[in-house]
């Protein structure tokens, strides 16, 4: 386990490369997008047309917890996807899971507690969790277990260095390793028995290709649950999302709200509300999703990309580069001057041993993954 100085906040390495993408697409030149974690579909034909007929009318301040109506079709989705009961007061609708993160972690920890997150892990947790002021424990991860969490990882990593916290995410990001039922009861039980107060980032929920996705509220009420319409509903540029507290959390998250955001937009809690039975859309997306998946993991080996079997969810790929480079920033920036693909390094990741992996996404359009394909080729052989 390797613990963080706290001033080490750092860029957001995927969108910096979005950045560069985005100047030298400006140059006239075309760019194939696999750097940022974002679905390039729309959403549902059905949201859009509610958006419309919306916008004409006032678009005040909803409850701080969100709309009584996207709360119940919450209350439904859980219901129906994972044969639970949340209380619709349980929940808060939020901008983007971003934002549930800071009012988690406010509402959760004390001031400078410590929480543990694996490596490799999605970037902004390091960041925000260092800019507000929390200590950070990194738990390592290997592609020999499928890069895949055990109890018994954080049992040695809690014994090393204690932590009051554990942010886990399953799906996750950016390897896209899943833990089963019997993988996340373990997780659970572990956090319990050494009193670590667990947040299950559920945001890839529903793009899952081994099995359904298990929520932590299958399991157990402890547990801070945060999701987001963002990946699987295609509304990553909306920013709303959700998270369900605790009994004894619940309040004082309401409180942070009102203060921190006021409330989720208006408008994008509209769109979610009926994005949630627009699950047949959703699907199709997916579906595409596990085409570039195959596509994109066979054409990676060819080229000589250390990376083993398809991830069993989310959008990426995560895979090995020591037959190129041993720098990883440098060889995303080469293939994005050279070849005009983007791709994210794994520093984004894994500040330790990123520098010999990159991340793909493949939550694009075919032609786009078969086009980075072919130009990578060029550069590469």
């Amino acid at each position: 386990m390797t613990e963080l100085p706290a001033d080490g906040l750092m860029p957001f390495h995927a969108m910096e490369i979005l950045k560069r993408a985005k100047a030298i697409e400006a140059t006239g030149r075309t760019v194939c997008h696999l750097e940022v974690g974002e679905p390039g579909a729309p959403p549902a034909p059905r949201v859009i047309e509610a958006v419309g007929k919306a916008l004409p009318l006032a678009q005040g301040y909803t409850n701080a917890k969100g709309l009584t109506e996207l709360r119940e079709g919450l209350t439904a989705y859980y219901a129906a996807q994972h044969g639970v009961t949340v209380d619709p007061d349980s929940m808060l609708c939020t901008m983007g899971s971003s934002s549930g993160f800071i009012i988690a972690f406010h509402t959760a920890f004390r001031p400078g507690a410590r929480i543990a997150i694996t490596r490799p892990g999605y970037p902004a947790y390091v960041n925000t969790l260092l800019g507000l002021g929390f200590g950070i424990a990194e738990i390592p991860l290997s592609a020999e277990n499928g890069w895949r969490l055990t109890g018994a990882d954080i049992a040695a990593a809690h014994a090393d260095t204690p932590f009051e916290g554990l942010l886990f995410a399953s799906p996750a990001n950016p390897t896209g390793a899943t833990v089963d039922r019997a993988g996340l009861a373990d997780i659970i039980a572990t956090c319990q028995r050494l009193g670590v107060r667990l947040i299950s980032d559920e945001i890839y929920h529903g793009l899952d290709y081994a099995g359904p996705s298990v929520s932590a509220l299958e399991l157990t009420r402890d547990a801070i649950v945060i999701n987001s319409f963002s990946k699987y509903y295609c509304m990553t540029g909306w920013r709303i999302g959700w998270m369900v507290l605790p009994d004894d959390l619940v309040r004082r998250a309401e409180i942070l709200q009102q203060n921190l955001f006021i409330s989720a937009p208006t408008l994008s809690q509209i769109a979610a509300t009926v994005a949630l039975g627009e699950r047949d859309y959703a699907e199709q997306q997916k579906a595409g999703y596990a085409a570039n998946r195959q596509l994109l993991n066979d054409g990676l080996h060819a080229l000589g990309f250390d990376i083993g079997a398809p991830s069993d969810g989310a959008f990426y790929a995560y895979a090995g580069i020591s037959r190129f480079s041993n720098d990883a920033m440098s060889f995303c920036e080469t293939l994005l001057d050279e070849a005009g693909v983007a791709i994210t390094p794994g520093i984004d990741f894994d500040r330790a041993g990123g520098n010999r992996f990159v991340r793909f996404s493949y939550a694009g359009k075919r032609e786009s993954v078969e086009l980075a394909l072919e130009r990578m080729g060029k550069v590469l052989r």
